[in-house]
């Protein structure tokens, strides 16, 4: 008789930090692995002497200081494929740590927020007749973005010397006003099939600076999708260059002008999955690994 080895699984998440949110779906997600027959324990990124090629897969969950080490995180993530099998694949992180990958989406025909990149060097041009978002092309958690009136020019320009200063590029969208009355959704996918939506409020508020602290995710709560917006997400997810197969994926939606869902941003490397609103989800999520895993 053959006893089936258990799968090992490591759950990529960060170190501790002040300006690092908790992850407080990882240690319920390490027990529903468990559960589903894997071993799993959380592992930082960036922790010293791991050796990745002992696990059958990696996972990434919370990363979520690699915004401000994006180049060694894409590092990362390239030697980490090269060890084991790595969820969601390491040139699916180089492109999406990037969000000039919106452009890609645009091009590709699905609906997105309008936006304009402004890399170092590059002519500011601040729009003067709406309010507008600005923000880096690589962030997390609302990281250096503010929200502007048209009369508040001289304030981004300061931010915008500021993250040219530091090497970003900035991207420059409209403010939809939208987003006030009908918020965020947040489409999660596991395995390539839906799991569940959850909404939250406008996270950029009148007044905020851009280096303040903000509430990532004000007011959250499930929500079922219309037709009109898991046809946008799953359009936006067929997109990705390669067609990888993804593990995990969320796809942000915000109403555009005209009142249609269009994609905000497209999270393929380490997105929260709110596992503590949406509790029927959390074995689902650890079966979906449990099974990645053995299938290396």
């Amino acid at each position: 008789m053959t006893v089936p080895t258990r799968t090992w699984i490591a759950l990529v998440t960060c170190r501790p930090g002040p300006k690092v949110s908790v992850d407080r779906d990882l240690p319920v997600l390490v027990g529903a692995v468990a559960e589903a027959g894997g071993e799993a324990v959380a592992v930082p990124w960036d922790a010293p002497d791991v050796d990745w090629g002992s696990f059958d897969l990696a996972v990434i969950r919370s990363t979520w200081d690699y915004s401000w080490r994006a180049a060694e995180f894409t590092e990362w993530a390239e030697r980490c494929g090269k060890a084991t099998r790595l969820a969601n694949p390491a040139d699916v992180v180089r492109w999406n740590t990037d969000k000039r990958y919106i452009g890609d989406l645009a091009e590709a025909g699905i609906p997105v927020v309008p936006t304009r990149y402004v890399a170092p060097g590059d002519p500011v041009e601040l729009p003067d007749d709406h309010e507008y978002v600005v923000k880096p092309t690589s962030g997390a958690g609302a990281r250096f973005a503010a929200r502007y009136a048209p009369e508040e020019r001289e304030t981004a320009g300061r931010q915008l010397a500021r993250m040219h200063h530091e090497g970003l590029t900035a991207m420059v969208q409209p403010y939809l006003q939208n987003i006030d009355v009908s918020g965020e959704r947040a489409l999660q996918f596991i395995g390539g099939r839906f799991l569940h939506a959850s909404r939250k409020g406008a996270v950029l508020t009148p007044g905020t600076p851009y280096d303040g602290d903000k509430v990532a995710h004000p007011r959250l709560e499930a929500w079922k999708p219309t037709f009109a917006e898991l046809s946008v997400a799953e359009r936006a997810l067929a997109a990705v260059p390669g067609s990888p197969e993804l593990l995990y994926a969320r796809v942000d939606l915000v109403d555009g002008e005209d009142g249609e869902p269009c994609v905000m941003e497209l999270e393929l490397v380490e997105p929260n999955i709110f596992l503590s609103l949406h509790t029927d989800s959390v074995p689902v999520v650890a079966e979906a690994i449990v099974e990645a895993a053995a299938a290396g």
